[in-house]
């Protein structure tokens, strides 16, 4: 009872015995998760626990004969005083409330076991990888065949940085040697490395010297050298335009199918000089229904792992076989990344708003801001484009940004919605809303494909768009499209409340109702036409 926490108010206690039992699975899940990476990344990890333990048996000897009778509440876990008395990391527990024979006995047990796993994967080393062999043999049959003339370069992605660290130690020097390009490694611990002898090792310099094309690199940076081959975790993974680069590795898996997508949209990016460009999966060697039951075995018995993490009093509730939760929804999402590469969009609305973070227009937003202040404020309301879609892509039709107003409008703002209080919705010209304002993305990206490049108006555009309006005295139809623009927000709005009731996660409550067009006003427009 001395380590327990208190939860619904008194009413219960959560054990810290729980807690401890919980965090078992979700280690064992993140051993699993580095052995899929790669052995070398196991094995460190074996090397670590292995330390750990053999250093808390040898404090449990040393201790052993001079435990005091001492209570936790009072004893300052801050004071240095104290250490020797006290074992844990988060939560700290005296070792005279332990049964230091019974815990003496486990640790050995799992020193053996630890020690056993560590001799089988010091066994598989470089010579013996074969996953690694198949990315050496990828990168010299690309390099020697590009898809792109002249293009050799590279992004290989991992989740573990001892991995990235690993790929370039065995990789890097045989590149340079062999097929004569330079390699670089980002991990964002600070522990960048490059072959490039005088390129400094921050961020930036890297990510210039690897893509200076789309970064821009100055022309006095050029004698830096430039680099073909790039290992790096997620920590570039979003905010980054790398399109130079025309093919890119996913060494191992990320669990969120969204992280997948975001790094490829380092180089699938609108302007990319390539005509084609590559995504490459390293998935498990085994079934992915099993690797997926294999997940749903641990994690159904994570029941707690909320509480353990959070302190929070919302324990996860786990429903084996329920058709509509996560694990279900991640083995789609999984299965089709086999095959296809994909849009966040495209991925159903069990994806939270919250991944599509539009880091990348933030950027452009704020270059823009400091390149012209004041000029956005200036902006007058209601202000539009006219323009001619050349691609077959974007079909013709009004690109609205709405703004929600008064009351009920602050109600129904959805707190996940990053663009809120604001909605971004493309009606096309029959009154089909071609993409809605959970979309956003997609939209954004189709105004820049649209506007990336012209700084002057489109006088034939304007020209056709003031006969049909009349010089803007008739505008029914755009009135029409925006119509159908404010209804979608709003029945898109109702239906991710009630759809939220069958997901998991949050629920979107259904806090108010917009009352129509006087809801909202219309900041900017812009309209598409089609090719005459």
């Amino acid at each position: 009872a001395k380590y327990s926490t208190q939860i619904r108010g008194g009413e219960s206690f959560f054990r810290q015995v729980d807690r401890e039992e919980s965090l078992i699975h979700l280690l064992r899940v993140n051993v699993l998760k580095r052995m899929e990476s790669a052995v070398s990344s196991f094995t460190l990890t074996v090397e670590r626990q292995l330390r750990d333990v053999e250093t808390t048996l040898a404090r449990i000897e040393v201790s052993a004969s001079d435990i005091e009778e001492i209570d936790i509440a009072d004893v300052d876990i801050d004071d240095p005083a104290f250490e020797t008395l006290l074992v844990g990391r988060k939560v700290k527990v005296l070792l005279s409330d332990v049964d230091l024979i019974r815990w003496k006995q486990d640790l050995i047990e799992d020193r053996n076991r630890l020690a056993t796993l560590l001799a089988a994967a010091k066994q598989v080393d470089a010579a013996r990888d074969a996953k690694l062999a198949a990315l050496r043999n990828m990168i010299e049959d690309k390099c020697c065949n590009p898809i792109n003339a002249g293009n050799r370069k590279f992004i290989v992605f991992t989740a573990f940085a001892d991995t990235a660290e690993y790929l370039y130690a065995q990789l890097a020097p045989w590149a340079k040697a062999t097929l004569g390009i330079e390699s670089a490694l980002v991990t964002g611990a600070g522990r960048n490395q490059s072959t490039l002898p005088h390129l400094r090792k921050d961020l930036a310099s890297i990510l210039t010297a690897f893509s200076p094309r789309s970064k821009e690199r100055p022309a006095d940076l050029a004698d830096e050298g430039e680099l073909d081959l790039l290992f790096a975790t997620d920590c570039i993974s979003e905010g980054q335009n790398l399109q130079d680069c025309d093919w890119l590795i996913n060494y191992d898996i990320h669990w969120n199918p969204v992280r997948i997508i975001q790094r490829f949209g380092r180089i699938d990016r609108i302007g990319s000089p390539n005509e084609r460009i590559q995504l490459v999966n390293f998935w498990p060697n085994m079934e992915l229904e099993e690797y997926i039951n294999l997940e749903q075995r641990v994690s159904g018995r994570m029941v707690l792992l909320d509480v353990s993490a959070t302190g929070e009093e919302n324990l996860i509730e786990q429903q084996s076989g329920n058709p509509m939760n996560d694990l279900e929804y991640r083995r789609k999402q999984l299965l089709k990344l086999q095959d296809t590469v994909i849009d966040l969009e495209d991925l159903s609305t069990g994806v939270s708003i919250t991944d599509l973070t539009l880091t990348d227009f933030r950027i452009d937003l704020a270059q823009h801001l400091k390149a012209h202040p004041g000029k956005l404020d200036n902006q007058p309301l209601g202000a539009y484009a006219v323009t001619t879609s050349i691609d077959a892509d974007i079909p013709p039709g009004v690109i609205f940004c709405l703004r929600a107003e008064g009351p009920a409008a602050h109600k129904a703002k959805e707190s996940d919605y990053p663009l809120a209080p604001h909605y971004l919705v493309h009606v096309g010209d029959d009154g089909a809303v071609l993409l809605h304002y959970t979309q956003a993305k997609r939209i954004l990206d189709r105004l820049k494909r649209l506007a990336l490049g012209r700084d002057l108006p489109d006088a034939g555009a304007c020209a056709r768009f003031d006969k049909a309006t009349k010089h803007g005295e008739d505008m029914r139809h755009a009135q029409k499209l925006l119509a159908a623009s404010v209804a979608s927000v709003v029945g898109k709005n109702e239906e991710r409340a009630v759809a939220s009731l069958f997901s998991p996660g949050g629920t979107h409550a259904i806090k108010g109702e917009f009352a129509g067009s006087n809801d909202f006003e219309v900041l900017a427009f812009m309209v598409v036409l089609s090719q005459e």
